[in-house]
């Protein structure tokens, strides 16, 4: 099977969060389950940054997985040289795998597999989800009416979760939808340190106003009679990120709450290790890959009712609560009288027997031969799925 990942940003940009992480797994996995994969991104790494790769010629950032940072010329996605290499790549797929939806590289890729006669997988990693916050709203459902016309006949709608999937087909109703969760990455061995008496409480995660991080801030503030610490570990728009700083002196628990700014690889490891509680009062998320990373890590999780882990308190691993303040509070002052250490361990236990990478490779690969006709039955669920 011959993919084509399409992606605004790509592997190592950490700084655009979760789908980055996404699609870069998937890639590999994939390539590992015998697929052969190549990748047409920018080498955009934030608003002015750009990534140090090469941009005249494809490069191996995993095995198998062959990718092409395409020069940009905006402080955006936009791309002369994709566009100039999406029609000669697609040609060569068999399938095409397109990650995002309200960015440059969206459009000219649904009217290319159209014109090809290719089947599309559309991967909207959340961003069809709407919240109190959600900004240029008349400018999206312009953008989503575009997209409804020039999307190839083939295409399926690749979401994380239900929740996801019940707002995504409000936008699309003509569409199926494929409910793959992500995977996480479970640590062989963990060194995790015991807590000095102080709840060591921890954030990750891209700082953007849906992650509700001043809900948090507000919380922890309202821990009278607890010991606590704040990691908040992230980055995120100048600016925004100068108001949580701001929004932490104003509450005055600057000598508690850190922020580190971007913590990966070793680092995050580390951070996670030593964390007694991770807490992410989103506003909304279509997954939460922060979440499960947490829980591979043996670290018990608050998370709001706008992200779909409710399971968390099926599996004895966490709460699950509103994203007020008081609430989160009250849900802190919980969870330090619970067992955490065995909190953390069930939900590890948990992300290896349902969230490897494997499996959302196996998954993702079916549906792709699915739309390729090498295996029906994929498709036909999807479309049983679609008519119920």
């Amino acid at each position: 099977m011959k993919v084509l990942h399409v992606i605004p940003s790509f592997y190592p940009a950490h700084c655009y969060g979760g789908p980055v992480q996404s699609t870069f797994h998937l890639c590999r996995k994939l390539a590992a389950a015998g697929c052969e994969v190549r990748v047409l991104t920018t080498n955009a790494n934030g608003p002015v940054s750009v990534l140090d790769v090469p941009t005249n010629r494809e490069v191996e950032v995993a095995a198998g997985v062959r990718t092409l940072y395409a020069k940009r010329v905006r402080p955006d996605s936009f791309s002369l040289a994709m566009l100039a290499n999406l029609p000669g790549m697609a040609r060569w797929a068999d399938v095409v795998h397109l990650t995002s939806v309200y960015s440059f590289p969206v459009i000219p890729t649904m009217l290319v597999a159209s014109l090809a006669g290719k089947p599309l997988v559309w991967s909207p990693r959340g961003s069809l989800q709407r919240w109190s916050g959600s900004t240029r709203v008349r400018t999206k459902d312009a953008w989503d009416a575009v997209c409804r016309m020039l999307q190839p006949r083939n295409t399926v709608l690749h979401v994380t979760a239900e929740e996801e999937a019940a707002e995504s087909r409000a936008r699309y109703p003509k569409l199926r939808t494929a409910t793959i969760p992500n995977g996480v990455d479970v640590p062989a061995t963990l060194n995790r340190t015991p807590s000095d008496g102080t709840l060591r409480l921890v954030f990750l995660g891209r700082l953007h106003p849906k992650k509700g991080v001043e809900n948090l801030l507000e919380a922890v503030a309202q821990l009278s009679g607890v010991d606590w610490s704040l990691a908040i570990a992230g980055k995120g728009d100048p600016d925004y990120t100068g108001s949580i700083r701001s929004r932490i002196d104003s509450l005055g628990i600057g000598g508690r709450a850190t922020m580190l700014g971007e913590v990966i690889g070793e680092d995050k490891k580390r951070l996670l290790e030593n964390a007694d509680l991770a807490v992410f009062p989103s506003y909304t998320e279509n997954f939460g890959l922060v979440i499960a990373e947490a829980l591979a890590h043996g670290v018990p999780v608050i998370a709001s009712t706008a992200t779909p882990w409710k399971e968390l308190e099926t599996h004895g691993c966490g709460l699950w609560v509103d994203n007020d303040p008081v609430t989160v509070a009250g849900a802190i002052r919980r969870v330090s009288r619970m067992p955490m250490r065995e909190m953390g361990a069930r939900g590890r236990e948990w992300m290896i027997a349902e969230y490897s990478w494997e499996r959302a490779a196996a998954a993702t690969a079916a549906v792709y031969a699915g739309l390729t006709g090498a295996s029906t039955p994929a498709l036909a669920a999807l479309d049983a799925q679609r008519a119920s």
